[in-house]
């Protein structure tokens, strides 16, 4: 209970804390793309390794079995394995593409620490290799070569590629001109999709070149600068990937919804007064508008949810329900992610509840408390994070409950995605720029003080620099420190600088792991990873006196002109996100476990609980007809499967995956439940005499 109280704290955002430079150490890597990485190799287009049978990449047999199999070679550093189960997840997130390790299966692919990035295109033969040398451990490359690994060519290879760029064969190294061959239509396919400079498969536009220019030159110069982004995958990737595995779903992701349609994501909607919660695209009074669009032109297009707590009584209360959705992998591990605008009284509350189904014919389902935002407001969208843990079929109730004294204004709602993975640390800081051009040069921001899932506190600082910023990690004494592995074992920590872009499966994040070591000693013969009581420095954080160590990251972690390219920048707020996972596990050639997901406690009053009906009646399961003859072991009947969309939506304002159909009606059989308490008695005496009717009929039958 006390490791999830601090952990919960760990969580919130917290002003930023400049404070005198600490001591560091570097572990940058020079950073090179995969044909500087591949130069000497003289792979076929710097990174592909030519099978010696040679056919059509349309082929079915290139494809591969879903989830793919594949093994983790020993000589991988324990970092870079990480790195690769980090990719794995945004293939999971993005797409329908799963992976497994390996057990029996003849056709796998054997990840290993050769020279260099590679892959082979397509499935090819049983257990065929896929490097990622040193230099080669950031996410984008993994994904790169994995892309080819399941069929991928590279975007300027297209055969449409000459409406798009211009190839400068005058620039290119000599003897290195067929890097830059296209194929035709009958070799491969674009599936369709548009052509993308912001694919990772895209190579930059200095690739190969001679130092006498560019080798690539597009056709609309906004892109030039854009080509070769070593962030992640593209939407375009995701969107090819699944039409080449005739899907459209993802391993991993739940729901979106950003309020932009009218169906409200197949929400419902009830409250104990007049008016609850609203759709709406501005609140004049505080002057907030939608975060989806923040700071940009919106067109009068988008939406997001309101509760207006101003003249309501104490006790009043409003509810925004999801639609039902149920877990689909095997840890059952979500995280609930949503901006919020809190500018209500401070006594006023958001609740966050979870309703979770024993089964179909549970109507009422089991509520819990998961989270509860409340405090003196701040006026402005903050990211936040609810860890969950339902096992079963589940909706989320977001809960606004007017407290004691006057608002002037309420609680707003959007952007709300929920993945099954688990919860990273937050740090928002609110007009990054503005602050890095008014802080000296070499000083230091340092985060909040964070709790990973196992117990050992850590911090996070950045030092500005005039054109760049480094990001740093350090140790600090903790409540554990005594029952705790020392030094600290094969933790991967990840800065993250999030691309807010309001549809997670959308996003391009930048970021970069490293992993701890407890073998590693400084320069004094002391474990860098030791204890901080024992090797650390005192200093008082807050008005806490704790030890801390000196910090390990990047010296160069990201140049301020990145932050340009995607929504690094929103409202001129900044969001990293942090995380510290154990793959002490990897050593042993184990897959991770699933994650020890710590949730809130909270103490929900019991009239709360009561009251706490479902805005909508849930459906009764449809009764099967009653059989005069004894099926046989082929007439059992199976369950009818849940429909599977047969289009994949673009780039627009549609999901990637559409789990299930969309309504453009707010659902519900009552119209009246959309703003007024939905009492249980009203819905049960209908439901009980369709049952009354059913049961009859089957008697008469």
């Amino acid at each position: 209970m006390i490791l999830w109280a601090l952990l919960l704290l760990s969580l919130a955002f917290c002003p930023i804390s400049p404070m005198p430079s600490s001591t560091v150490t570097n572990v940058d890597e020079e950073r090179k793309d995969i044909p500087d990485i591949n130069k000497d190799l003289h792979l076929k287009e710097g990174d592909i390794m030519v099978s010696r049978r040679r056919s059509s990449l349309l082929d079915k047999q290139y494809r591969w079995e879903i989830p793919v199999p594949y093994v983790l070679s020993a000589d991988l550093s324990v970092n870079y394995r990480g790195v690769i189960l980090r990719a794995f997840e945004q293939f999971r997130l993005k797409s329908c593409i799963d992976f497994k390790l390996r057990t029996t299966e003849e056709f796998y692919i054997s990840v290993e620490n050769r020279q260099g990035c590679w892959s082979y295109v397509g499935r090819r033969f049983p257990g065929q290799s896929l490097s990622i040398g040193n230099g080669c451990g950031i996410i984008a490359i993994v994904e790169h070569e994995f892309l080819h690994a399941l069929g991928f060519l590279h975007e300027q290879s297209r055969y449409d590629r000459d409406d798009y760029v211009r190839i400068k064969y005058e620039n290119i190294i000599a003897g290195f001109q067929n890097n830059f061959d296209k194929y035709s239509e009958n070799i491969t396919s674009t599936q369709g999709t548009p052509y993308d400079y912001m694919s990772v498969m895209h190579y930059d536009k200095n690739a190969f070149s001679n130092g006498n220019g560019s080798t690539i030159i597009t056709r609309r110069p906004e892109f030039e600068n854009v080509i070769g982004q070593r962030l992640e995958m593209s939407e375009y990737d995701a969107v090819e990937l699944n039409l080449l595995y005739k899907c459209n779903s993802s391993a991993s992701f739940l729901e979106h919804c950003s309020f932009d349609d009218e169906s409200l994501c197949k929400m419902s909607v009830c409250s104990t007064s007049e008016h609850g919660w609203q759709r709406v695209s501005s609140v004049s009074d505080v002057n907030v508008t939608n975060h989806t669009y923040w700071s940009k032109e919106s067109n009068g297009t988008s939406f997001f949810m309101h509760f207006n707590a101003v003249k309501r009584n104490e006790g009043d209360s409003a509810r925004l329900e999801s639609r039902e959705m149920t877990p689909t992998r095997d840890c059952k591990v979500q995280c609930l992610q949503f901006y919020y605008y809190h500018s209500a009284n401070e006594n006023d509350q958001l609740n966050i509840w979870i309703r979770e189904y024993r089964d179909a014919p549970d109507r009422r389902g089991t509520l819990r408390l998961m989270d509860r935002i409340t405090g003196r407001p701040n006026n402005y969208w903050q990211l936040h994070h609810v860890p969950l843990n339902a096992n079963k079929t589940f909706q989320v109730v977001f809960e606004a409950r007017k407290g004691a004294g006057n608002s002037t204004g309420g609680f707003s709602l959007d952007d709300i995605n929920i993945p099954q993975t688990e919860c990273p640390h937050i740090w928002q800081i609110r007009n990054f720029e503005k602050l890095m051009n008014e802080i000296p040069t070499g000083s230091d921001i340092y985060s909040p003080l964070y709790y990973s899932s196992d117990g050992y506190r850590y911090q996070v600082f950045l030092r500005n620099y005039v054109t760049y910023f480094s990001m740093y990690v350090r140790l600090v004494s903790g409540e554990f420190d005594d029952k705790l592995q020392w030094p600290c074992p094969w933790r991967q920590v990840t800065f993250q600088v999030l691309d807010q872009n309001p549809h997670m499966q959308r996003r391009m994040s930048y970021e970069m792991s490293f992993t701890t070591d407890p073998t590693l000693f400084n320069e004094d013969g002391i474990y860098f990873w030791n204890n901080p009581r024992i090797n650390g420095t005192q200093t008082t954080i807050g008005n806490e006196s704790v030890f801390v160590s000196s910090g390990w990251g990047y010296r160069y972690f990201m140049n301020k002109d990145e932050l340009t390219k995607r929504d690094f920048l929103k409202g001129g707020d900044i969001i990293f996100l942090f995380s510290m996972q154990d793959l002490s596990w990897l050593l042993q050639n184990k897959s991770v476990p699933c994650p020890n997901v710590k949730v809130k406690h909270i103490n929900a009053a019991v009239n709360e609980i009561v009251s706490q009906d479902l805005c909508v009646s849930r459906a009764l399961p449809t009764p099967r007809p009653i059989s005069t003859t004894v099926p046989g072991p082929t007439d059992q009947a199976l369950p009818t499967p849940r429909p599977i969309s047969t289009t994949v939506p673009g780039p627009t304002d549609q999901a990637l995956t559409t789990p299930r159909p969309i309504s453009t009606t707010v659902p519900g059989p009552n119209p009246d439940c959309l703003n007024i308490f939905c009492s249980s008695s009203s819905r049960t005496l209908p439901s009980s005499l369709i049952l009354l009717v059913v049961l009859l009929l089957v008697l008469l039958n």
